[in-house]
């Protein structure tokens, strides 16, 4: 995976104390504030009170597949007499989930059956007859000269761009790769152009290789950001440490502007309200493939640096951390897995806005997807009962008022709406928001990512200048 340099020099995001912003600096267009009060599916009741301690994980335990270090070597060793299978970057990703559990309670590639489920009823069944939700397959990709090189060997060791051994994968399973099927039961289309597709489907191999896995050392990218990638366990311990009587966790891929925040911090409200003595949010931006034209992951973290350090979101009542999950933009299927994963990091509420993981129809002007149906199929997705869905509705900013209110469709015309593509223009064009949609240390940090791009003369996408 490509190294980005960003070291940050201040204290992790983790506990480092900031002033609080006032709530009249909070300004934004086009967030998504709830619909109803947030009305929990199961809660715990003592003295009046809410009570309630982490959600348990997807088939109540952590699947971590990282081998103990008195046994590494010896996995080496073991690696280097088996047939290899080389790893992309974004394969190397999807070792990483499975490996530290955010995939629970799967413990490997997936084997036909469990492919089969996940694209025919985006959920899988356990032995004890339970469901528990799977909505995007996570699969391994060989072709066929890999699959001879294999042969009749029951295991595999899967190997990165140096052909250093990453993990073994044991009782293996190969199978047929479908791609059309899978590409139409994803995406809901096969229109040329879905990134995630064209960049790891269309060319891959015709077979799907699956098995158990053992990874042999924890995954680490060396580019400054590694502090930041809580696994599960480690997650839960922060929160308990807290002591979290909820979590309430939310995704972006997006810089954080004063919108997002705000959300956050009403939704905390809220939770406190119902009886919740210390609900604690997990800030959790999207940290792998993403596409193109996306801000880079380490452009992101250094501008949500700057939302803390402004005071725009309370760290004593936030922890950041990098979900390592490629994006497949995917919509109301993949929101579904964005969901799933937080079960398994401890979050009990997870927020959802307008058209979640979503993108525009890579052929047509027009969005791929329903922007109200990732709210929709998540309150419905099997597997997912445990969690609660918080849904919102539309806010813009109100220019009669300087700030945020719910959209009044009534006067449509004081409501501005500014959308991530609109806001990347902006960047990108040096030119400012009204005052307010985002912290200036973060604007400010955006606009350094735009500045950094170094034009192409090809007409391919200029490569940005890690943060």
């Amino acid at each position: 995976m490509a190294s980005m340099a960003a070291v940050f020099t201040k204290t992790p995001f983790l506990s480092q104390p900031l002033q609080k912003t006032r709530s009249s600096d909070f300004a934004v267009a086009g967030i998504s504030f709830p619909t109803t009060s947030i009305r929990p599916r199961s809660l715990h009741r003592r003295g009046g009170g809410v009570r309630a301690g982490l959600i348990e994980p997807d088939g109540g335990k952590l699947g971590e597949l990282v081998v103990a270090e008195p046994r590494r070597r010896e996995k080496k060793q073991e690696a280097a007499e088996m047939p290899r299978v080389g790893l992309s970057a974004i394969d190397l990703q999807w070792v990483h989930v499975l490996s530290e559990g955010w995939a629970s309670p799967l413990r490997g590639f997936m084997r036909e059956s469990e492919f089969l489920q996940t694209l025919h009823f985006n959920s899988l069944r356990l032995d004890d007859g339970s469901i528990v939700n799977m909505s995007v397959p996570i699969v391994l990709a060989i072709d066929d000269e890999q699959k001879a090189l294999i042969g009749e060997s029951t295991r595999v060791a899967l190997v990165d761009s140096e052909n250093n051994a990453i993990a073994i994968l044991n009782d293996i399973e190969i199978y047929k790769h479908p791609k059309e099927e899978r590409i139409a039961r994803t995406w809901g289309t096969t229109a040329p152009g879905l990134p995630y597709a064209k960049e790891t489907i269309t060319k891959a191999g015709n077979w799907l290789i699956g098995g158990e896995l053992e990874v042999i050392e924890p995954i680490k990218y060396q580019d400054g950001l590694d502090r930041f990638r809580l696994s599960p366990a480690e997650l839960r311990k922060e929160f308990e440490k807290r002591g979290a009587d909820a979590v309430f966790a939310f995704q972006l891929r997006n810089p954080v502007h004063n919108g997002h925040a705000l959300l956050m911090t009403d939704t905390r409200r809220r939770l406190l309200e119902m009886g919740y003595k210390n609900p604690i949010l997990l800030l959790h931006p999207l940290g792998g493939y993403t596409k193109a034209d996306d801000v880079p992951l380490s452009w992101r973290m250094r501008q949500h640096e700057k939302v803390l350090e402004e005071g725009v979101l309370d760290p004593e009542t936030t922890v950041v951390s990098i979900f390592p999950s490629p994006m497949h933009y995917a919509g109301p299927t993949e929101v579904q897995w964005h969901a799933k994963a937080r079960i398994n990091a401890g979050a009990n509420f997870y927020i959802v806005g307008r058209d979640p993981a979503g993108m525009g129809h890579p052929t047509e002007k027009r969005d791929l997807y329903d922007a109200d149906h990732g709210k929709k199929v998540l309150s419905m997705a099997p597997g997912l009962e445990r969690l609660n869905i918080l849904p919102f509705r539309v806010a813009a900013y109100d220019k009669t008022q300087g700030k945020m209110a719910f959209f009044d469709p009534s006067r449509p015309q004081d409501f501005l709406f500014i959308s991530g593509t609109k806001m990347r223009t902006l960047a990108k064009n040096k030119e400012n928001p009204p005052e307010g949609f985002m912290c200036n240390g973060g604007w400010g940090g955006l606009g350094g990512y735009y500045d950094s791009l170094t034009p192409a003369g090809d007409g391919r996408l200029p490569q940005a200048v890690p943060a």
